[in-house]
């Protein structure tokens, strides 16, 4: 279980963090912030840092309140862990085990329970933060409600979060997944297999499970990946007869953490690992875990040449956007994830489309995750063209990943006297801003893939060397010991709560 840390612990890594982001100010040097992990595919930035690693403990959990205390380096896998102690569990709970509490919270984090409960950050309370200055301060909806709100999705450039309030839900054995319709499903999400094969999933909390029906699960090595199990079981049945599972409840919860999705295809055709079948991803097990996949990534510079987006429309323009991508790039499958509205300003999505009304109005996430061209200049202009594309029919991109607008079209997005005003306020301006963490730098790309070695090979044989950088880092966390997460993750090992799984198979794929 994640440990429960002391207060007065907490308090001494605080004071520590504080001083040394006041030395910082006082010099006028500007600062990052270093976690120690990333689930981001944006370009790993250098320069001086704040080392907040330290902070990765469940300091509290109040099961009269049914809240919980956390510092900002807990993982999801860490923190179900310690919830589930207590039958009780976040409303919102990342997919991938790795992300963290703090990421959720100034990431646009939403999973499948975002359609009823919002992003991640809409079940936090308070935040702890530590501001550009030095000064600590906590922030919420009714003490400095500017900062709670704007620190929502800003990506850690209003201040360092060192601890966060956040709301707990009952946890009952069993998750039913239901047509999406009903309004007391608790998740709902959809995969788009290609343009006639489309899947609504949807599921509900419950604690009874059919003496007859047998528990599905998705975290063992001899266990399907997810999206494989959703395609098969529901690739030959009818319309109108839904698939059920009863899955375990944390099982469900982190369904996508083999696999990553189905990114994690790519893995084995860019490493050679082929054929992919059940007994070669059985035998690579430990290498096609989230956390796995993401150093691979880093250390292979192979995020520059992925599509790796999530974009959110309005569902009168999401159809066509659906359209968009299967002729102009391809991308199957497709992750649909609804998502509650949001009011502005924000760096969430947010949208007041269709009319009638200027109101916010509910999204959908529309994840599209695929390598593209083996070019960078490609690359680069698939992805001009996909935001231009967003930008004229109606929204926005979750910041999680590369944004290859230029500043000023950036700006015309987002409020920037709101967030300049913010961050003058609370003494942030020698942190980076949003556009600084997100931007694609195609000539800083070409210098990171290319310097040393291997701008030594001829022409097109940069990725190959790519390869190597990736395939020497998933040794080196194999062979010298370290430890893979998900084999420590309790939920992992014990597997008594529970989920009922509905998937509807929609035949023609219609929005």
């Amino acid at each position: 279980m994640a440990p429960i840390t002391k207060m007065g612990s907490h308090e001494t890594t605080i004071n520590r963090i504080a001083a040394v982001v006041q030395a910082f100010y006082d010099c006028k040097e500007p600062y990052r912030i270093f976690h120690g992990s990333t689930n981001s595919t944006r370009p790993v930035q250098q320069g001086r840092v704040v080392d907040i690693r330290a902070m990765s403990s469940v300091v509290k959990i109040d099961t009269a309140s049914k809240t919980a205390l956390v510092e900002p380096n807990v993982p999801m896998d860490k923190l179900v862990e310690a919830t589930l102690e207590h039958q009780l569990i976040p409303p919102v709970v990342m997919e991938f085990p790795g992300i963290t509490v703090g990421g959720g919270y100034a990431g646009s984090a939403g999973e499948s329970s975002s359609f009823k409960y919002g992003y991640f950050d809409q079940t936090v309370s308070s935040v702890e933060m530590v501001l550009g200055n030095g000064e600590v301060i906590t922030a919420s909806k009714t003490e400095h409600p500017d900062l709670f709100k704007g620190a929502a999705g800003a990506l850690g450039t209003l201040g360092i979060t060192t601890l966060i309030e956040l709301q707990l839900v009952q946890a009952k054995k069993f998750a039913i997944r239901k047509e999406t319709e009903n309004p007391s499903n608790d998740y709902v999400d959809g995969i788009i297999f290609s343009k006639t094969h489309g899947v609504v999933i949807s599921g509900k909390l419950t604690d009874h499970k059919p003496e007859s029906a047998k528990p599905q699960t998705f975290s063992k090595p001899w266990d399907p990946w997810f999206y494989l199990h959703v395609k098969e079981k529901t690739l030959f049945e009818s319309p109108s007869s839904p698939v059920t599972d009863y899955i375990p409840l944390a099982e469900y919860l982190f369904r996508y953490d083999r696999g990553g999705f189905w990114v994690g295809l790519e893995a084995f055709r860019y490493f050679g690992f082929m054929p992919f079948n059940r007994l070669t991803r059985w035998f690579l097990d430990d290498f096609v875990h989230t956390r796995m996949l993401y150093r691979a990534m880093h250390a292979s510079n192979r995020q520059f040449g992925n599509i790796i987006q999530d974009l959110s429309l309005p569902y009168s323009t999401a159809e066509e956007f659906v359209g968009y991508t299967g002729e102009e790039l391809d991308i199957w499958p497709l992750w649909l994830c609804p998502l509650r509205q949001m009011d502005p300003p924000t760096f969430h999505p947010h949208t007041t489309q269709p009319g009638p009304g200027d109101f916010s109005k509910p999204m959908l996430n529309i994840g599209l995750w695929r390598p593209a061209s083996t070019d960078m200049d490609t690359i680069f202009q698939q992805n001009r063209r996909l935001e231009s594309k967003l930008t004229e029919i109606g929204r926005r991109k979750v910041l999680y990943s590369q944004t290859y607008y230029t500043e000023p079209e950036f700006w015309q997005l987002y409020d920037r006297k709101w967030y300049d005003d913010l961050r003058q306020r609370y003494s942030a301006t020698t942190l980076p801003t949003v556009f600084d963490k997100v931007k694609v730098d195609l000539g800083s790309i070409r210098r990171k893939v290319l310097r040393g070695f291997r701008g030594w090979l001829p022409r097109g044989h940069s990725r190959d060397l790519l390869a190597y950088g990736g395939r020497y880092e998933v040794r080196t966390i194999y062979f010298i010991g370290v430890p893979l997460g998900h084999l420590r993750a309790h939920w992992w090992l014990r597997r008594r709560t529970w989920t009922k799984l509905d998937m509807i198979q929609n035949q023609q794929s219609s929005l």
